[in-house]
């Protein structure tokens, strides 16, 4: 049932954000020097006056109740690091990484799905063959691996690309300078992902008894891989895609540090060295939200194109 999934993913939610809560507290030591850091030196009045402030001087289960409470207020807490609300700067990196990641996951899902179909279904050919040994050493080579090489070769020997950030005047053309060849790298990846399970699953599917009955009808290669096996070899990807969602605040991770772009990858990556716990916090609370709204996405989707789904709900 769909109120069951929902529940679900409601108590997945729940204990997920609870975790937020509970794993910077439960790191040795003092809170609040952890926030600080162990350099900084505050006298005991002006130590009392910041926990105070950050309320950590409360009780555990009050601080826990504040901190939904904040939640469900869009107060992500404050960045003593950054000297800014952790809101506005996830704001503020959030659309430079959705400029990122989202082109390359849906070019990504096109290209692979629909390439790794045909290789699936022409798996004997030596072309589709070859286009296999390809894209299966782009997904095993690490993506930052393959940007580094990208950068050296494409940015540095032959000047082609710019060597770091998402734009130098701002214009649209100097913004896609910038952002072609990691949206490029990420693209590839994406789509080597895609193609192996798309191709696998075709694999498979031209074995089932539906596609050879779809074969004795007299119906054309095409139309039995497009109007038939295509539909049900697809609904992996579905469940990948959804999960790429959470790619998209997170994963770019190591593709920003190498292309020194400052998004949601780096934000996080610099709050982890200086020990930010509230950009943190606030960083995983929104990639928790968009995972979890992708997977009841990715179950309507499942509904909507199976129909066998609709019918075990």
């Amino acid at each position: 049932m769909l109120w069951g999934k929902t529940a679900r993913y409601a108590i997945a939610f729940f204990l997920i954000i609870s975790l937020n809560f509970a794993i910077p507290r439960a790191m040795p030591g003092d809170t609040l020097t952890n926030l600080m850091g162990e350099d900084v030196h505050l006298s005991e009045d002006a130590m009392l006056e910041l926990k105070a402030k950050v309320g950590v001087d409360q009780p555990i289960h009050i601080q826990f109740l504040n901190y939904w409470r904040d939640l469900f207020h869009l107060d992500l807490g404050y960045s003593y690091h950054l000297h800014a609300p952790v809101s506005s700067l996830i704001r503020e990196r959030i659309k430079w990484t959705m400029l990122l990641v989202a082109p390359s996951i849906i070019m990504g899902a096109f290209v692979g799905t629909l390439l790794g179909a045909l290789a699936g279904w022409r798996r004997k050919e030596a072309k589709s063959r070859l286009q296999t040994t390809g894209f299966l050493l782009i997904y095993c080579t690490p993506p930052y691996f393959l940007s580094m090489l990208a950068l050296y070769f494409l940015g540095f020997e032959l000047g082609w690309f710019p060597l770091k950030g998402f734009y130098q005047s701002g214009t649209i053309g100097d913004i896609a300078h910038h952002l072609f060849l990691p949206v490029l790298i990420m693209t590839l990846f994406s789509a080597s992902r895609n193609y192996m399970i798309m191709r696998g699953s075709v694999i498979q599917e031209r074995q089932m008894l539906y596609a050879s009955y779809a074969r004795a009808k007299g119906l054309s290669s095409d139309q039995i891989l497009f109007r038939h096996i295509f539909k049900n070899a697809a609904l992996p990807i579905i469940t990948l895609v959804a999960l790429d969602f959470g790619f998209i605040f997170s994963g770019a991770l190591f593709i920003e540090i190498v292309f020194s772009m400052h998004g949601m990858g780096n934000l996080i990556y610099d709050s982890l060295l200086c020990r930010d716990y509230p950009v943190l916090q606030g960083t995983f609370a929104v990639i928790t939200i968009m995972v979890i709204l992708a997977n009841l996405l990715a179950d309507w989707t499942y509904g909507l194109v199976d129909p066998r789904v609709r019918w075990q709900r």
